[in-house]
């Protein structure tokens, strides 16, 4: 395990490396393909470096929203159940903030510069201030 630079900044580097320098020399179809390319490790490096402690925030959300423990797997399956069967909708306590928590958490990884995912970061703050 290194300490510097993390997986997470080595990715970005490669990504930003790729899109600044690799791609502007590449043909128009190429250099698309590059950008995906590097977008897909920017995503991997934030995955990396937000999910274990959005993940363990989700799991707690969900122990106290389901009142048992389990893996992340089963406790959103059976959330999903309950959500299906009519046991539980956005009046069951807690559960909107779960699902707009889990959902913020998931573009914080996937499209963060989203100008929804920052408007709806901005008004949490503003309530939470």
């Amino acid at each position: 395990m290194q300490d510097q630079p993390t997986a997470a900044e080595i990715l970005t580097a490669v990504a930003t490396f790729l899109k600044t320098v690799t791609g502007p020399e590449l043909a128009p179809h190429t250099a698309f393909q590059l950008r995906v390319a590097a977008n897909a490790l920017e995503m991997a490096g934030r995955d990396m470096a937000l999910s274990p402690a959005e993940d363990a925030a989700e799991h707690a959300r969900l122990t106290t929203l389901l009142g048992r423990d389990g893996s992340l797997l089963e406790l959103n399956a059976e959330l999903s159940r309950r959500i299906e069967a009519g046991e539980a909708d956005l009046t069951t306590p807690g559960l909107a903030k779960h699902l707009w928590a889990t959902t913020l958490a998931k573009l914080a990884v996937d499209q963060p510069n989203y100008s929804g995912y920052r408007a709806a970061l901005a008004e949490r703050a503003n309530k939470e201030a």
